[in-house]
């Protein structure tokens, strides 16, 4: 499994598990094949996976409810992080939901949908245009937190400099940014949380699904590795990140089997120096 990291006081796998691509298209509604899901959860847990990430907004709810029938009564070493800062509505849409308020109801609905008192770690899910002040929403997330409604802190999309003000604030749990070999933009966050020994999930490790051209997946260098080495092309991207850094915990989510050992066989993937040189 690549080794482990501290996570919240919790040591987990480099490789976990993101359940966003659990629920229906465009992450809404009930899974393409309800018992797939279920298997593939399963399935991560006893390979090992002890870190799943989740949101009450994927599907809505319908990821939460899957980990619950899926692993309930829950492993004592599994660690499930969780989001809040948005809503969707009953077509689909997703809207902000960034108020302090409005972060405390997405707790509730996570603690509810999970079935627990206390969510491990919960990430405040930044949007960029939001109109709250982020220390007013950094404060009321450490407010949750000694209320006991969650383990850690958790940032997601956040800024460098927004990072050091929550880290000025409170102990910070983790960073969940987007960043993948095609997308280094977030590497000074990186860096500083490589520095202060606090794991960073990279979102998009394989780039987004809404970029054209899947550029990880198709460039040169990681193709040529991948024919080399006699492995995927998402392998190699994977394989990558972890060897990018030893705080990166990966979170790569699919609703397939097959795609799941595939994910899961990358932490056993070594680069050589030949790979590193060539991807960069």
């Amino acid at each position: 499994m690549n080794g482990t990291y501290l996570l919240a006081g919790h040591r987990v796998h480099r490789m976990g598990f993101g359940a966003m691509q659990l629920p229906g298209p465009r992450v809404f509604g009930p899974p393409r094949d309800r018992q797939e899901a279920l298997d593939v959860l399963r399935y991560a847990v006893e390979a090992g996976v002890n870190h799943i990430d989740t949101a009450q907004f994927y599907g809505p709810d319908v990821a939460n409810e899957l980990i619950h029938a899926a692993l309930h009564p829950y492993p004592e070493e599994l660690v499930l992080v969780s989001k809040v800062g948005a809503r969707r509505d009953d077509t689909g849409g997703i809207h902000e939901a960034q108020r302090p308020e409005q972060l405390r109801e997405g707790v509730l609905a996570n603690l509810a949908s999970l079935h627990l008192d206390q969510v491990p770690v919960v990430n405040l899910r930044r949007h960029p245009e939001a109109d709250v002040p982020f220390d007013e929403q950094v404060a009321a997330m450490v407010a949750m937190r000694d209320e006991g409604l969650i383990g850690a802190v958790g940032l997601s999309n956040v800024t460098t400099e927004q990072y050091q003000i929550a880290k000025a604030m409170t102990e910070v749990a983790c960073v969940q940014n987007a960043y993948s070999l095609a997308d280094r933009t977030d590497q000074p966050l990186l860096d500083a949380c490589a520095a202060d020994g606090v794991p960073y999930v990279p979102f998009f490790p394989l780039g987004s699904a809404f970029q054209l051209g899947k550029p990880v997946l198709t460039a040169p260098a990681v193709v040529e590795t991948a024919s080399r080495l006699g492995v995927t092309t998402a392998q190699v991207a994977l394989a990558w990140l972890l060897r990018r850094s030893p705080n990166v915990l990966l979170i790569p989510g699919t609703s397939s089997l097959s795609h799941l050992r595939e994910n899961l066989a990358a932490a056993e993937l070594e680069l050589d120096a030949q790979a590193m040189g060539d991807i960069g």
